[in-house]
């Protein structure tokens, strides 16, 4: 073994799962060795013979690190004195939040016990330094969860009270994203969609969002795209349907219902950024049973947030399954959930949800909170042509 390779077990909590050997210099992993437990390989990535495929498996270990596109990410890289964010997978030994995998040093073994960030403390500079914080005459310990976060906006791990709780900005020049996750929040919660709760903090004068991770040290979340990568597609055309017929085979139960209740939300939010990462489904990662979808989350790309006032009720892009929301809407089953009576007010809320905010001024509010109340008049419209029942808009 050369010395710029560093051997390690990817393990999953307490699993060996297989050898692999990371390149110092490009943070990749350039080799692997033997499998030990094959059904722990992580979901989506090809064996064959025996053998899990390096393109496939190094793919999603790059793919944990923070992305290119994050806000000010050159600058906090420098000050965190590495040349790559994928240099800091390996500092936390690639644990994250979101699942059970990390890297376990073959020369000198770990415990996960006593260093998985679900219950163990872990370091806050990492995140500090994404949000611009001063780190002068500081010694930075890089042992953190926020190596291994995803998405573009500048976003945190933090312990409070014992928990786990994810703070995310927003983007010049409305800093609307953040409100946007508590009214996503809230108009799932009047409809009864699974979904993780949000909240609104101020901090110098700038919203932040803030939500308890809904996953513990024994759950982990499995993309959409990984879940996807289980089978090959038949038809490119039919995205919605090879997602569930990928669900069908691992055994992922209620898919259909979560994935009718996901796109009426997003069409009447106007989710923009519905991707393939941000959804998917929660597993046992020590039975490997599938729970369910997983409860729906950052939803902050939303209501219209990177329009001007004039274009607000205009059409908007959406993800994954077809470009437009019309589209997509056409792909719900079934309607018979959905009450629009517990949608009364909800754009009065969501107007005095606005008025907190200095970077959003009357004329925007006001056209917010129309194009909200429209939206419903059109899902209402949408879901009448399915005649599952009476649809009901006060």
């Amino acid at each position: 073994m050369r010395s710029f390779y560093m051997e390690y077990i990817l393990t999953h909590r307490q699993t060996a799962v297989a050898e692999m050997d990371i390149d110092e210099a490009t943070a990749a992993i350039s080799g692997i060795g033997a499998l030990f437990a094959p059904e722990h390989i992580p979901v989506g990535i090809t064996v064959t013979d025996n053998r899990p495929d390096r393109g496939d498996l190094n793919d999603w270990w790059q793919g944990r690190s923070i992305p290119a596109s994050r806000q000010n990410i050159r600058e906090a890289i420098k000050n965190l004195g590495v040349s790559s964010t994928g240099k800091l997978i390996a500092k936390c030994f690639g644990l994250s939040l979101s699942d059970q995998y990390w890297a376990n040093p073959a020369a000198n073994p770990l415990k996960w016990e006593e260093i998985n960030f679900f219950d163990n403390p872990f370091s806050e500079d990492v995140g500090d330094v994404l949000f611009g914080g001063d780190i002068r005459d500081k010694k930075i310990n890089l042992v953190s969860p926020d190596n291994t976060s995803d998405g573009w906006l500048k976003k945190k791990w933090k312990i409070i009270d014992g928990k786990r709780y994810l703070i995310k900005g927003g983007s010049d020049p409305f800093w609307q994203q953040p409100l946007n996750e508590a009214m996503a929040a809230s108009v799932m919660g009047r409809l009864g969609i699974p979904h993780v709760p949000y909240y609104v903090v101020w901090d110098n004068g700038f919203p932040y969002s803030v939500c308890e991770n809904f996953l513990t040290s024994a759950t982990e979340l499995v993309s959409a795209y990984y879940i996807n990568n289980t089978k090959k597609i038949k038809n490119a055309g039919d995205l919605h349907g090879h997602y569930l017929d990928c669900c069908s085979e691992l055994g992922v139960p209620e898919m259909q219902t979560s994935l009718d209740k996901m796109l009426a939300a997003d069409y009447l939010i106007v989710n923009y950024d519905r991707h393939f990462n941000n959804f998917g489904a929660v597993r046992d990662a020590q039975t490997l049973k599938w729970i369910g979808p997983a409860p729906l989350f950052d939803n902050g790309s939303s209501f219209w947030c990177n329009q001007n006032a004039a274009n607000i009720r205009g059409a908007a892009k959406s993800q994954p399954f077809f470009d437009t929301h019309e589209e997509q809407i056409k792909l719900v089953g079934d309607f018979s959930w959905l009450n629009f009576a517990d949608l009364m007010g909800i754009d009065e809320e969501f107007s005095e949800l606005l008025r907190k905010s200095p970077f959003i001024d009357e004329a925007r509010r006001d056209a917010l909170c129309f194009a909200l109340r429209g939206r419903a008049q059109m899902l209402k419209g949408e879901s009448m042509k399915k005649r599952k029942f009476p649809a009901r808009l006060p």
